[in-house]
């Protein structure tokens, strides 16, 4: 089962945070995981965050990042091209969205993902709109 997961969703994996069991329950439960190529900043701004917040030092933040780059290695990650542009574009036209969802939604419909995971409401229903099965954590 391809679980594909948008930012908000998988930093929970390294963030103990409302939503950590739900995600790593679903990260079990994948053959495969699925990201688009944008989560890796993303995620990655969020450790900055943490650590320019003095939340985690830099030896936290080296190891977070460590994980993750672990984990991108054997995620399957959709890249931007034509196809999740044009999805990402359909969303951002019918639905409120900011871009990065968008993205994460027409890569996620792109890579034909079995379940759609966020922690963003908004996301949620505008992925449900486009034909995706949707956990909102």
């Amino acid at each position: 089962m391809l679980v594909f997961f948008d930012s908000s969703a998988f930093v929970k994996r390294y963030i103990q945070e409302a939503g950590t069991d739900q995600v790593m329950e679903w990260c079990d439960k994948a053959t495969e995981i699925g990201l688009s190529s944008v989560a890796l900043p993303e995620i990655i701004s969020a450790f900055c965050r943490l650590q320019r917040e003095d939340k985690i030092n830099m030896e936290q933040y080296l190891q977070l990042k460590r994980m993750l780059m672990v984990d991108i290695e054997d995620a399957v990650v959709c890249d931007l091209g034509p196809l999740v542009l044009a999805k990402a574009i359909s969303s951002l036209e019918n639905n409120i969205l900011r871009g990065m969802d968008a993205i994460h939604i027409g890569s996620a419909v792109v890579l034909k993902a079995d379940i759609f995971i966020s922690s963003d409401n908004r996301q949620c229903d505008a992925a449900d709109r486009a034909g995706l099965l949707v956990k909102c954590i």
